[in-house]
């Protein structure tokens, strides 16, 4: 497979090294004002890895349309412009493969469906999710992902295509559910750190189980399969954003109760905004995204506010 790697920050790099690994033909694309593009072509490294010499570089977009499929891995709140950017190309009939989590603020939309709305060119559109991180990656961890799409031969292609030693895929069966799951982890890793953060880091039980069934219930009322939120997209998902050290969500919940400035993108943090809106469009009750967003947007103090949240009335578990 040629594959076109777009997005040169920590998970679009290892994307093009793990790509290169399992024996396809990788380009890797970064914008030329990037300072993560100029360092890896000037080092073909970065901080967690180095990029073997079969894996070209590029700085321009326009060679995507010489690719079998591209796999992206921008912010997700800049997926729609980079779609218009693609506009330009003739990608009719290539594989699109988002290795993003989230959702768009602006219309509440998951990000398969912005790919299909806004590209012009008719393309098979896939997800690839999971846990996992570089630093375990790349020191030979395995892990276990998740292929979804509307195309049954599509996510079945790509799920023997890339699987390997260090990656074992499954196929999922609900695009609806695996993105609002896989997006929404995110925020659950964002109420995980505050807890730690304020010492409360025994309170993650509870936060795993009542975290995923207020998800499934969002699933269901968009359409999905409430059981997913109990898959790889967003419960087999807790290990490396609940606890890890790498877990930028978990790491910026804790930064931020404690004060402290974060490095790195945290995409929970926009996600907190778009589940606010869903909920208030669907009237379910998630009260554990309300809280992050209360505490991140609304100045909520987090110990009274994480406070309320675990003791609220009696009631039957879930």
């Amino acid at each position: 497979m040629k594959a076109f790697v777009i997005g040169c920050g920590r998970w679009g790099t290892f994307i093009s090294w793990y790509l290169d690994l399992i024996g396809h033909e990788v380009t890797l694309y970064g914008r030329s004002s990037s300072a993560h593009m100029q360092t890896l072509l000037r080092t073909r490294r970065n901080a967690y890895l180095e990029l073997s010499d079969r894996e070209r570089l590029t700085t321009e977009l326009s060679e995507a349309a010489d690719a079998d499929a591209l796999f992206i891995s921008v912010n997700s709140q800049g997926l729609r412009s980079l779609c218009g950017e693609l506009n330009g190309l003739t990608l009719s009939g290539k594989t699109i493969v988002l290795c993003m989590k989230g959702i768009e603020i602006a219309t509440g939309k998951r990000l398969s469906a912005v790919v299909e709305e806004t590209l012009r060119s008719k393309v098979t559109v896939c997800v690839w999710l999971g846990p996992g991180h570089v630093q375990e990656y790349v020191k030979g961890h395995p892990n276990c992902m998740v292929i979804d799409s509307d195309s049954p031969e599509a996510k079945a292609r790509l799920t023997a295509e890339l699987s390997g030693e260090l990656i074992r895929f499954y196929y999922g069966t609900d695009l609806i559910g695996n993105e609002i799951g896989a997006a929404a982890k995110n925020v659950i890793g964002l109420a995980a750190g505050m807890l730690d953060g304020l010492g409360l880091s025994s309170l993650k039980g509870a936060l795993m189980a009542r975290g995923t069934r207020e998800v499934s219930r969002l699933i269901e009322a968009k359409g999905g399969d409430p059981i997913s939120a109990y898959g790889l997209c967003h419960l087999g998902d807790y290990e490396a954003t609940v606890f890890s050290e790498f877990s930028h969500n978990r790491r910026y919940g804790e930064n931020f109760v404690l004060g402290k400035e974060s490095e790195g993108l945290a995409e929970g943090v926009e996600t907190a905004k778009a589940i606010h809106f869903m909920t208030l469009e669907c009237g379910v009750d998630m009260p554990i995204c309300e809280a992050v967003y209360s505490i991140l947007f609304e100045h909520a103090d987090p110990r009274s506010k994480l406070d309320e949240l675990f003791e609220r009335s009696l009631k039957a578990e879930f």
